[in-house]
């Protein structure tokens, strides 16, 4: 059964999304990056649809307990860890079979040791700092560095990578054609030194809808296979398929009389006499607080603009003067459509004056997980 606040995932858009990347890339490796929950649309149930559709060839997370929750669900597939792995995390870690990202002396001995200690070879891809300024060697340092790896018999250099901080923009170009360039170069003093890379890559979602790829032989779309655009100036060349629709249900209709408040802080008067429903969402299931007076609902197909302070629980919205056709239990739509109208999740970053990045990570664990197409139609939270 589904909860009064409830997210649809398709899967067969988010593979479809995925085989866009990969005609995009042009034959390269596609690794999608199912780190935050898959961008809150549902880690395991994504991570296994799209093993099972073969639209990826890699997954990529940040935490280890994200890949120890793909491994326990039986996800095959190669797994990066995007972060830095710390001492304490790396036992752990070494039993989930994952390749780690090191980008510096200290990461690359704290994991040797780690490794030898348990008679494990760690696969490693070593993280390349060409001007995110986040973690990273500095390119100088990645011939020696790459020798560090190859010459530890409990450690194997699988790849380079690095990460680009504004190919979503065209002021970036520059910027990211430079960086592009840097890795290439990285690559080329990395082979001189130990020969051959498997893997190297740069490209997240800006990069693979709009940039050059030469000199990289994978990829790595986020944002692009959940339906969305990295950023408002990103060029729609190429149509993504919509992924989600976030749907909740109204609980209670009131009538608000003119100069009347309503909700906290009581920063909303009703200009006239109007009629008030209340939804059940709010902050606590991820609906942000920034969209306190600001966003709107499809109820019906009409748009309905939120009154008040979004709360934890619930949030209300305004339904016009005349006597309401809406009744308790109707659905509100939050992103979707609805008849005629439709929330994008782009809409509702715009909103908040934020991207599209935060809007669906920001969905909790307690709004319920409908999970349609892909191998098999699931339900979980």
């Amino acid at each position: 059964m589904g909860g009064t606040c409830e997210l649809t995932v398709d899967l067969d858009a988010i593979n479809a999304n995925l085989r866009l990347a990969a005609r995009l890339a042009g034959g390269r490796t596609v690794l999608a990056a199912v780190k935050a929950n898959a961008y809150g649309h549902g880690l395991v149930p994504v991570a296994r649809s799209i093993e099972h559709s073969g639209s990826a060839q890699w997954l990529g997370v940040a935490t280890v307990s994200e890949a120890v929750a793909l491994r326990a669900a039986g996800i095959t597939l190669p797994i990066l860890k995007f972060t830095i792995t710390l001492p304490d995390e790396l036992p752990e870690a070494l039993g989930a079979d994952i390749v780690f990202t090191v980008g510096d002396e200290e990461a690359i001995d704290h994991l040797q040791r780690a490794a030898s200690a348990v008679g494990i070879v760690a696969a490693v891809h070593l993280k390349i700092d060409t001007g995110m300024r986040r973690i990273g060697a500095h390119p100088a340092d990645a011939s020696r560095l790459a020798r560090l790896i190859a010459d530890s018999t409990s450690l194997e250099l699988g790849g380079i990578y690095t990460h680009l901080p504004v190919s979503d923009t065209g002021d970036g170009d520059a910027f990211t054609r430079g960086q592009f360039a840097a890795i290439a170069a990285a690559a080329r003093d990395v082979e001189a030194a130990v020969g051959p890379l498997e893997h190297v890559h740069a490209a997240n979602s800006a990069a693979v809808l709009g940039h050059d790829l030469t000199g990289t032989s994978m990829v790595r779309p986020g944002i692009m296979v959940y339906g969305s655009y990295p950023d408002p100036s990103t060029p729609r060349a190429h149509a993504l398929a919509p992924v989600l629709r976030w749907t909740s249900r109204v609980a209670f209709i009131k009538q608000v009389l003119a100069g009347e408040t309503v909700g906290y802080g009581r920063d909303w008067t009703a200009p006239r006499d109007t009629w008030v429903a209340t939804v059940n969402v709010g902050y606590g299931d991820g609906y942000s607080r920034l969209l306190s007076n600001r966003g709107h609902m499809l109820v019906d197909g009409t748009p309905r603009p939120v009154v008040g302070r979004v709360c934890m629980d619930q949030t209300m919205i305004d339904l016009g003067p005349e006597v309401p056709t809406v009744r308790v239990g109707d659905e509100a739509v939050l992103v979707g459509r609805s008849g005629e109208h439709e929330i994008s999740v782009e809409d509702v970053a715009a909103l908040m004056g934020s991207i599209t990045y935060e809007v669906t990570c920001l969905i909790t664990d307690r709004v319920h997980r409908r999970h349609v197409g892909g191998v098999s139609p699931s339900s979980t939270r």
